[in-house]
């Protein structure tokens, strides 16, 4: 029985400079895989919306192999980069919004989702162009597609959250993608942006 005890904890008895090794291979483990991670981050937010695994590899400065080590396919990167966006977006929710009234906490909504997009903005785009092919950002984009809808209806009042026109309309104004189109395509500035989704949305609710 002693020797049987002794056989099975003779693995176990690690010298301290085998423990020493061991701790410092996790560590450069950890390490690389924060770098590619940061890499990944850069290079999207740079404006490259679909960064490869060699370029990852490289910008990191850790070989081929080590990325798909860590990450068994771009997907998994792109799973870190979610992490980011719901990350950005939860601050929109997370605080109560300001304002007496229903109104002016819709003003103060418009403008934590306009701070909010210009934030998330490369990493958003970057995961549209890979929802086609992945669940996972698929689900993702579901998810907060849902969650601003449903964010935004909680704060209208009754008479205009029963509104379907009305509601679809200010769900769209305040969506990701109308907030993309101001700033990329008609190429306006954030402040001149925030205005026109303002000045639409005061059309609809103030008239």
């Amino acid at each position: 029985m002693a020797l049987r005890v002794s056989v099975h904890l003779k693995p176990l008895d690690a010298s301290p400079e085998a423990l020493v090794e061991q701790d410092g291979r996790r560590r450069r483990s950890l390490d690389s895989r924060a770098r590619i991670v940061a890499a990944m981050l850069e290079l999207v937010h740079r404006g490259d919306v679909d960064p490869g695994a060699e370029q990852v590899a490289t910008h990191a400065r850790v070989g081929l192999r080590t990325v798909f080590r860590h990450f068994k396919d771009m997907d998994s990167l792109y799973r870190e980069m979610s992490v980011v966006i719901e990350g950005e977006l939860a601050e929109v929710v997370r605080q109560p919004l300001k304002g007496q009234t229903w109104r002016e906490q819709l003003d103060d909504l418009i403008d934590r989702r306009a701070r909010a997009f210009e934030k998330i903005g490369p990493y958003k785009r970057a995961s549209d162009v890979h929802r086609h092919s992945s669940p996972l950002l698929e689900a993702n984009h579901a998810r907060l597609t849902e969650g601003s809808r449903a964010n935004l209806k909680r704060l209208l009042p009754p008479e205009i959250a029963n509104s379907p026109l009305t509601l679809e309309a200010l769900d769209l104004l305040l969506s990701f993608e109308a907030w993309s189109r101001l700033r990329r395509e008609q190429r306006l500035t954030p402040r001149r942006a925030r205005e026109v989704i303002e000045a639409a949305v005061s059309k609809l609710v103030d008239s």
